[in-house]
Order: C-alpha cells, then sequence, then structure tokens
C-alpha cells in the first residue's frame, strides 16, 4: 500500500484553447521540474496519478489523449512526461481531479492519505482539486515550480492560499516527495 501519490494534472494537453499562448511559456519553464518529480517518483516507486481532461470527446480513453496531445502543435511539452505501463490514468471533464471521476476509489485501493500535485494550471486545475483533496482529508503537497500558470500574479496568490487555508505543503518539486 502506498502511502503517497503523485498526481499529474492536465500535462497531456493539445494546447488548442484560447489561453494556450499565455500558458505554454509557464508549461515551458514547469517541465524540468514535472519531469524530475516523475522520475524521482517512478524510482522510489510512487503511484503516479494522471489525470486529465479528456477534450470534450467522451468517447476517448487514455490512449486516445495521448495520442491527441502528440498531434497537438506543442509535442515537446508532452513528449518528456508520457504515462509509463506502471501509471493510473483518471479521465476528467472539469477542473477538479475528483470531480465525477473514480479517483477517490483509487486512492482508497491504493492507500493513498498524501497527493503530491502537478501540472496545470495552478490558478483552476491545481486549486480547485487541491481544495477537494482537502475536504476529503487528504494531505496535499504543491510543487510550486512544477505547476505552471495561465496568470502570475492568481498563481502567486493560489498557491499562497492553498499553504494557508488548506494546509498545503508548498515545496519545491525537489522536496515535494520527502
Amino acid at each position: 500500500m502506498a502511502e503517497t501519490a503523485l498526481v499529474i494534472i492536465d500535462m497531456l494537453n493539445t494546447y488548442d484553447h484560447d489561453d494556450a499562448d499565455r500558458l505554454v511559456p509557464s508549461v515551458t519553464e514547469a517541465l524540468p521540474a514535472v519531469v524530475r518529480l516523475l522520475e524521482q517518483a517512478r524510482d522510489r516507486d510512487v503511484p503516479v496519478i494522471y489525470v486529465n481532461d479528456n477534450f470534450g470527446k467522451w468517447r476517448s480513453h487514455h490512449g486516445e489523449i495521448v495520442d491527441a496531445a502528440l498531434a497537438g502543435p506543442h509535442a515537446d511539452l508532452v513528449k518528456p512526461v508520457l504515462p509509463d505501463e506502471a501509471s493510473y490514468f483518471v479521465v476528467k471533464a472539469r477542473h477538479s481531479v475528483f470531480y465525477e471521476t473514480p479517483l477517490s476509489y483509487l486512492l482508497a485501493t491504493l492507500g493513498v492519505g498524501h497527493l503530491v500535485l502537478c501540472g496545470q494550471v495552478t490558478e483552476q486545475c491545481v486549486l480547485y482539486s487541491a481544495l477537494d483533496a482537502h475536504i476529503r482529508h487528504l494531505s496535499v503537497t504543491v510543487a510550486q515550480d512544477a505547476v505552471a500558470h495561465i496568470h502570475e500574479d492568481l498563481a502567486r496568490a493560489t498557491l499562497r492560499m492553498m499553504e494557508i487555508n488548506m494546509g498545503a505543503r508548498v515545496v519545491p518539486a525537489a522536496e515535494a516527495l520527502a
């Protein structure tokens, strides 16, 4: 049974949306920390759970989501964080990784009580996921250099809010699995 799991939020992205031009530079900056965190988790046998938007395609499965992301204009941001055979994959339709998904059941099955969150978007999906984890009595760590934002000012405020209001540990990715 695992006590901690790494949750990678929406990194398998087509970048085919209105805010992509503002998001891509932040993803580019956060990507090395996400990759290092992913490598650490895999090296330590920490479960890795990808929770990803389905791009509104309700018949899609994780392979199709990966293929769509790789076919997008920023495949270079997707390739370094592709799921491996040991990874778990949960499809979501809204901002929170928990909303109408089987994630709570998966975490209970794995014996996970602590989530390390990384991915995108800090002031949207990461925030709502951290809040939903908090109300489920799960402890949360946010890897501050492994999350990407659209609005930098909102992201800074969001990280502080998660720390103060939700008791989240907000630390560099190098410390997130410690």
